[in-house]
């Protein structure tokens, strides 16, 4: 099963009043564990950034101009994610400002089925703080380097802390993504060694009989030892 951990930074809080994705990442997840395979882009959304926002996740504008707009991500974004289940915290907000993104190029709004995982957090630990920092205090997960909002870094974060939200790791689970290598070389044939094509040489003799004189008291020379009736 392929999943796409998701997440977004943006100019503010509400893209019904103009804001926009500053930066968006995803991890993709075979079985629930990373692949390695990751998207990470910064976007320049053609507009101020809040100095909140800037607060939140340190990007300002004059970084973010140096980037490309959305329109320009937008094609290999969607190539990424392939239609395929996401898993996001706090789904609703990532996905509000995405689809916008979506809507201003007449491009279709994300569809997949999608897991919540602030949602998941809240059923599983009712009246638990559900933060994602929260969350990588709960299960023990490095927070060292999130001194900022990032959303490459807190893809990798999520990531973590949703393999621990359904069930932690388990032997078996990854063995989806090492069976496609080990699939490959387990039908792989191996030829048959043919026997061997002669009889011990005149000199393999000699050295057999050497070695064996060497030994004291070989055990086959022994009597054997006949328990009384």
């Amino acid at each position: 099963m392929r999943e796409i951990v998701l997440d977004t930074e943006t100019t503010g809080l509400d893209p019904a009043e103009g804001h926009r994705v500053v930066e968006v990442a995803g991890v993709e997840l075979f079985n629930h564990v990373p692949t390695g395979r990751v998207f990470h882009r910064y976007v320049n959304p053609e507009r101020d950034v809040s100095a909140e926002a800037t607060a939140v996740h340190g990007l300002t504008a004059e970084f973010l101009a140096q980037h490309p707009p959305f329109g320009a991500i937008a094609g290999e974004l969607l190539a990424f994610l392939a239609g395929d289940r996401l898993v996001i915290h706090n789904a609703e907000f990532d996905l509000r400002f995405l689809n916008a993104e979506l809507k201003r190029l007449d491009l279709p709004q994300l569809s997949s089925d999608c897991e919540d995982t602030l949602l998941l957090a809240r059923k599983r630990f009712p009246g638990a703080p559900a933060s994602l920092d929260a969350l990588c205090r709960r299960f023990a997960i490095d927070l060292t380097q999130r001194t900022k909002h990032s959303a490459q870094l807190d893809c990798e974060l999520l990531a973590a802390v949703y393999l621990e939200l359904v069930g932690g790791r388990q032997p078996g689970l990854d063995l989806a993504v090492t069976g496609v290598i080990a699939g490959a070389l387990s039908v792989v044939e191996r030829p048959a060694r043919p026997p061997r094509p002669h009889a011990p040489s005149a000199e393999e003799l000699a050295a057999h009989v050497a070695l064996l004189a060497k030994i004291k008291e070989p055990i086959w020379m022994q009597s054997p030892v006949v328990s009384p009736p």
